[in-house]
Parts: structure tokens; C-alpha cells; sequence
């Protein structure tokens, strides 16, 4: 037994402490992106307990979180209408086909993630530049910081609004609170976590006070929902009989499938390079992928809402000091005691306390050093950090981190592009020594190009490859167009230094190259065309 926890933990205390905090923390963001989908809260919450379990017993990196997320929950809502608009045409016997569909596609969805941990595909999460990461986690912040205010609105005749007079200074002055109490704990005591402490004492404040605030369960109440009191998830056996429903909309359920795959593991992968920077720890890309796709599958089964890592919720932990598996575990294990036994308890918690939680995740998480670097890095960065940010807060975390490292690899295009240099020299026979220096590819191949003067070169030309790369399909054919061009002239060239792999492509091209391409000359530096190649033309 003590073998086993400590390969869960290094730390008891703290991983069931940091547990605690997260699980109340999972409860009101697992609600609020039920709403989000237009699904039960209870569905969201399942969601919640089945991704936490799975990923933090199985997953690729110890202390991190998993539930029901915002922005896998923004994707469902189009297909959840289009399932309740068919079910309703066809006069499926089931309510709420839409939730149906959605069951369906999260298998598809964990069948996706699965085979994208067996085909390694989470190591290129390590290829993100940095300035897309400081961008990430700060258009994070940000989103953080404005999902909360929402909580700063009451139900009134007219719809939702704003907070006005003593609930507003009562609200305010709850949140500063738990916020000082987060701030002041740990400067005197590292030992209780500053979070959870916050929490209990806001609570007993309201409770015994009777201060009529906010709670879990008015928040739950006020949007539909009939309360945290479940029982365990059940196997929905349902889904099978309603496959004949999705008839004409496959592409829909399809594609939703792989925007959600896609969606769950960059928000997971960035989560865990983030952890992975904080605790200076490694965690695996891969397995992490593995284990979402198969709690996503368990989701899909047993009438859960899917998900991936929460950010929000893995940093309230790590701060808490959750640094085992253990701290996962006792996440997810209490927020299903919450739903089957503690729903009394903690629909009284005061919204509040949740919302001070949540803001000092904000400044810890925002990255403050990003103003003062920003006239210090190339501009193209700044661009970067700035786009990524701006990006996250207009769309979503994915399509954010997407668009910078497009617009990464696209500078850095640019800039290899310039790189390529041709330098001339003539031997003492007269041949025209042309000496290539820098990367040949895609983005360079024009540029490659134009560093010839065909007509009015000499008889004998040498192309020389010593320190050139080829890197793509694109650089031999510009070495192919260059070549034939002093052969149309009748002219003799030949290329030196080429790679095999190069040079077996440049033969498939055309087999008279064997005429041009000096073999004989060893290359001891590297080799300038790797073994992609063959897939890739």
C-alpha cells in the first residue's frame, strides 16, 4: 500500500488538499459550460469526474486537471441544435437527441486522440515557439478574467444584469477577501492551502452571517438546473439504436469529432507544457493523449460531457502544491462525492469566494514580463505574442495557438529564405565553381534560382552542395530546373556533394541526371536530404 502511494504521491498532505480546492473550483466551471452547450449540468459534471479520474491515473502528466471545458463546450452547441431539430422532425422517442449525438461523436473523438498518442503525434507540442506560449497564457488570463464577471450578474424581471448597491459592495468585498486571504496565508504559513482556507472562511462568513449572496446551487437554479444531487453514471445503451438518426448527417458528427479532437489535445498539450515549466518536471506528450482519447470514449459510454485539461483548475493545483497523481484522483473522486453525498454543502458555497479563487489564478497566470520584453524582441515575435493573445480572447485557445505557429513558420520561412547564398569562384580548366551556402527549400528555391547567370556562364559549370540543405521537394526540383537549363544550352554541369536521397529522387525525375551528378565525392559533414523525403514526394 505504501509502494502505491508513492508512486501517486510524494506528498499526501498536499496532493488531497490541493484536491479538495480543485474539486470545489471543478463544480461551478463544470456547471457553467453546461449551460455553454445547452446540456444538464449533471451531464457536464459526470463529464468532469470521468475525464479527472481517467487522465489523472493514466495520463502523461501527474498534477494536472481535466474536466468539462469552455472551449470544447463552444464547439458542441451547433451539433447539439442540429440533433434536437432533427430529433424533433423525425419524432425520435428520446429526449434531447442533440445530448444523443453528442455521445456518439465523443467516441469518435477519443478514437482520434488514441491514435494520436500511437502515432507520437504530442511531441510536436514542443515545437511551439515561445512567444506563441507567453501569448497563450496570457489571451488565458484573459478569458479567465472575463468568464468571471458574468458572476457579477443577477437575475432580475428583464433577463440578467449587473450587480447594483449592497450586493455589489457585499460581492466585491467577498471576493478581495478571498483574494487577501490567498495573497497573506502564504507569507505566514505554507503548510494549509491558502485556496481551500479562503474558501471555508468565506463560506462560514455567509453561512453564519446569513448574508443572502450567490451560491453554487442559485447559480445551478438560475440556469435551469434542478440541482448537484445525481447517482452514478449510467451505460447509455441508448446510442446504438439511434445511430440510423445520424442518416444525412454524418459529416456533421464527423467533423465536429475531429474539431473537438483537435480542440481537446492542443488545450491539454499546451496545459501540460505549462505544468511542465512550472514544476521543471517532463510529462508525456503522447500518453497524455492516449488517456483523454479514452476518457473521452468512457465519457460517450457512460453519458459524460467530454472534455480535456483545464488550465484554470491545473494551476489552482500546482499552486496548492498538487504535484502527484493523487491530487487528480482526490479531484475527481470528491466532486463524484459532491454529486452522490455533498450537494447540500456545497451549493451553499458562496460564488464569491470561487470568483476570488479564479482571479488570483488570473495574475498568476497572466505573464506580467510580456510588457517589459516586448520592445526588446524582434518585432516579428511581438507580433506573435500580441495576435495569439488578441486571438484567444476572439475566438478560441486553438485556433489561437494554430494561428501563431502558422505565423511563426511563416517568418522563419521568410527569414531561411534569405539565407541562401552562391558563392563563385573559377578553376583553373575554366570550370564555374558555384559554392551553395544555406537551406534550399520551398521558401529559398526562387532565390536559389536566380543566383545563376545560365547564358553567360562558361562551358563547364559545378554546382557544389557542401554546405547546402535540402530540405523539401521543392529545393530538387529548383536543382532539376537549374540543370536542365545549362543541358538545354549544351552546356556541361555538374552537381556535387548531393545527398543519396537526393540524388535517387533526382533519377526518378529523370535517369539522365546519372550523367550530371558526381557520386564520388564523399560527403563526411552530413547528409542534406533526410529520410521524410521519400514520404513526403
Amino acid at each position: 500500500m505504501k509502494k502505491l502511494i508513492l508512486k501517486l504521491t510524494s506528498n499526501p498532505k498536499n496532493d488531497i488538499l490541493s484536491g479538495l480546492t480543485v474539486a470545489l473550483a471543478l463544480v461551478p466551471e463544470a456547471v457553467a459550460f453546461s449551460f455553454v452547450a445547452g446540456i444538464d449540468p449533471l451531464v457536464g459534471l459526470y463529464g468532469a469526474f470521468m475525464m479527472g479520474i481517467v487522465t489523472a491515473i493514466f495520463g502523461g502528466r501527474p498534477g494536472m486537471i481535466s474536466g468539462a471545458t469552455g472551449a470544447m463546450a463552444v464547439v458542441m452547441v451547433h451539433m447539439i441544435q442540429q440533433g434536437n431539430e432533427t430529433g424533433l422532425a423525425l419524432e425520435v422517442p428520446i429526449e434531447n437527441l442533440g445530448l444523443q449525438w453528442l455521445f456518439i461523436t465523443l467516441l469518435f473523438v477519443g478514437g482520434i486522440q488514441i491514435l494520436a498518442g500511437f502515432f507520437r503525434l504530442g511531441k510536436f507540442v514542443r515545437l511551439i515557439p515561445h512567444p506563441v506560449m507567453m501569448g497563450f497564457v496570457n489571451g488565458l488570463a484573459i478569458v479567465i478574467f472575463l468568464s468571471q464577471l458574468g458572476l457579477f450578474k443577477e437575475t432580475t424581471d428583464s433577463g440578467l444584469a449587473w450587480m447594483r448597491g449592497n450586493d455589489l459592495w457585499i460581492m466585491i468585498g467577498l471576493v478581495a477577501l478571498t483574494m487577501g486571504i490567498m495573497f497573506g496565508l502564504p507569507k505566514i504559513t505554507k503548510k494549509i492551502p491558502a485556496a481551500l482556507t479562503a474558501i471555508i472562511i468565506v463560506a462560514c462568513i455567509t453561512i453564519f452571517g446569513k448574508i443572502d449572496v450567490s451560491t453554487v446551487g442559485s447559480f445551478i437554479s438560475e440556469g435551469g438546473g434542478d440541482g448537484l444531487q445525481g447517482s452514478l453514471p449510467t451505460f447509455q445503451f441508448q446510442i446504438f439504436s439511434l445511430l440510423d438518426t445520424i442518416n444525412g448527417h454524418w459529416s456533421l458528427i464527423i467533423s465536429t469529432a475531429f474539431l473537438l479532437a483537435a480542440v481537446g489535445l492542443i488545450e491539454s498539450l499546451m496545459t501540460l507544457n505549462l505544468v511542465d515549466e512550472l514544476t521543471e518536471t517532463r510529462g508525456s506528450g503522447n500518453r497524455e493523449c492516449v488517456a483523454q482519447g479514452g476518457a473521452n470514449i468512457l465519457n460517450g459510454l457512460f453519458g459524460g460531457m467530454g472534455g480535456c485539461a483545464m488550465i484554470g483548475q491545473s494551476l489552482i493545483n500546482v499552486d496548492a502544491g498538487g504535484r502527484g497523481r493523487l491530487s487528480g484522483i482526490i479531484a475527481a473522486v470528491a466532486l463524484l462525492c459532491f454529486i452522490l453525498f455533498g450537494a447540500p454543502l456545497i451549493e451553499q458555497i458562496p460564488l464569491a469566494a470561487l470568483v476570488g479563487v479564479m482571479f488570483m489564478v488570473v495574475i498568476g497566470t497572466f505573464a506580467w514580463s510580456s510588457f517589459r520584453i516586448l520592445n526588446k524582441i524582434p518585432i516579428s515575435d511581438a507580433i506573435v505574442l500580441i495576435a495569439v493573445s488578441a486571438i484567444t480572447v476572439w475566438q478560441d485557445l486553438a485556433i489561437a495557438v494554430i494561428a501563431g505557429v502558422i505565423i511563426s513558420a511563416l517568418v522563419f520561412a521568410w527569414k531561411s529564405a534569405t539565407m541562401i547564398r552562391a558563392r563563385k569562384r573559377v578553376k583553373e580548366d575554366g570550370t564555374k565553381v558555384y559554392e551553395i551556402w544555406g537551406p534550399l527549400f520551398f521558401g529559398s528555391s526562387q532565390t536559389f534560382s536566380s543566383k545563376f547567370d545560365i547564358k553567360n556562364d562558361p562551358q563547364k559549370i559545378e554546382i557544389d552542395f557542401i554546405e547546402s540543405k535540402v530540405t523539401d521537394h521543392s529545393g530538387i526540383e529548383a536543382i532539376r530546373n537549374v540543370a536542365n537549363k545549362y543541358l538545354d544550352l549544351g552546356k556541361e554541369v555538374k552537381l556535387t556533394h548531393l545527398s543519396p536521397d537526393c540524388i535517387v529522387l533526382m533519377l526518378k525525375a529523370n535517369p539522365k541526371f546519372k550523367e550530371v551528378i558526381e557520386t564520388s565525392i564523399d560527403d563526411p559533414r552530413y547528409h542534406v536530404v533526410t529520410d521524410m523525403m521519400d514520404s513526403e514526394v
